[in-house]
């Protein structure tokens, strides 16, 4: 089975003041030290693993969309040189004021297949709010310069609990976005994480409660079943065939490298991560490899992933992968699906919308310590 390839691109104009990945400001030197790094643990994978057979590349952030379109085709055609690629699909993240129609041409001629744009809302206030460099004009400008480059398949990202966010606004940025050429849509709902400039007493009186998050993300969900987007994941929702191939490694449980500064990997039989220090990845003839868990892969982590997937956890295939009792586990279930937060069909278990609000108890309550 091929495996997926990440490539974190640690760099920012500035920081959304909601963000936690690990990013810096970008300067020449940074970009020039982060990519002779990433080329050469690219030809260290190689060297040790042989041809690794690879079918996703995602470059994520940071803002990827930052480093000069020839550096990324440079990386890329490492990448060509050094795995063995199997019809992959390509992606790139991207802040929409940090790419016009030239740099996406020239992105879609280096080998991006998929572009994955950071809008969060389609109304003025709540970008000011996130902090967001771009404008409404500015995010349907991207789209539309990206299908004119050529790109076919465009996700946009959107948030929801922002301050002042309401049903009519988040109607709006959806309808907004749907008459634009985008076939892929993921809804994050805002969270306040430690250490942010968001981790404050003010930002958390001003943003939505929990309920009234929530009510707007089954807003969102109905809203984009309605548009023919329909929900593959928690937080994700597509036109047919346009799933993240990606993404799916990470809920199915598949191996996948990652590569630079805070990068996480599943492969060769373990997880681990590489240290959050450019200035390491820079310095370090091979990045860190922090194991965080040496015998990955089992059932609690493979159900806990899995069952993010609308099509749902097939515990018939579970007992055959890892000897568990999926009756036992069916049991567990009675309450839950009477409740409308699962549905189960013969030994399928998927989460309804209102589940998936409440899917770190489900999962809790079925497979941890089971």
């Amino acid at each position: 089975m091929a495996a997926g390839l990440y490539i974190h691109v640690p760099f920012c104009k500035s920081k959304c003041p909601y963000c936690d990945f690990y990013s810096v400001k970008i300067t020449n030197e940074l970009v020039e030290g982060w990519v002779s790094a990433v080329l050469r643990n690219i030809k260290h994978y190689g060297e040790k693993y042989g041809k690794i057979k690879i079918d996703t590349i995602y470059f994520g952030g940071g803002t990827p969309s930052l480093v000069p379109e020839k550096m990324l085709n440079g990386i890329l055609k490492k990448v060509d040189e050094v795995f063995c690629l199997e019809n992959p699909e390509i992606s790139l993240e991207a802040n929409p004021c940090s790419v016009d129609l030239d740099r996406l041409k020239n992105l879609k001629h280096a080998g991006f297949n998929r572009i994955s744009f950071g809008v969060q809302s389609l109304n003025e206030n709540e970008l000011k709010f996130l902090g967001r460099l771009h404008n409404y004009k500015e995010a349907v400008q991207a789209i539309e310069n990206a299908a004119l480059a050529g790109f076919k398949n465009i996700s946009a990202d959107i948030m929801l609990g922002v301050s002042g966010q309401t049903e009519n606004s988040l109607r709006k940025t959806i309808t907004d976005l749907i008459e634009l050429p985008v076939s892929h849509i993921s809804a994050y709902m805002l969270k306040i994480e430690k250490g942010t400039p968001f981790d404050s007493p003010q930002i958390r009186l001003c943003v939505p409660d929990d309920d009234k998050t929530a009510e707007l993300y089954l807003f969102a969900v109905n809203a984009l079943d309605d548009f023919g987007f329909y929900q593959y994941e928690i937080s994700n929702f597509a036109k047919r065939d346009f799933e993240c191939r990606h993404n799916l490694h990470y809920w199915k449980c598949e191996e996948y490298i990652g590569i630079g500064p805070g990068a996480h990997s599943f492969f060769d039989g373990k997880r681990f991560a590489a240290k959050p220090s450019l200035k390491e990845f820079i310095k370090m003839p091979f990045q860190s490899e922090e194991i965080t868990d040496s015998s990955p892969g089992g059932f609690e982590e493979f159900s806990m992933l899995g069952i993010r997937l609308m099509q749902g956890l097939d515990l018939e295939l579970c007992e055959k992968k890892y000897a568990i009792n999926a009756e036992k586990i069916i049991k567990k279930c009675d309450m839950l699906e009477k409740n409308g937060l699962i549905k189960v069909c013969g030994k399928k278990i998927s989460l309804t919308p209102r589940g998936c609000l409440l899917s770190n108890s489900i999962i809790a309550t079925l497979f941890i310590g089971f």
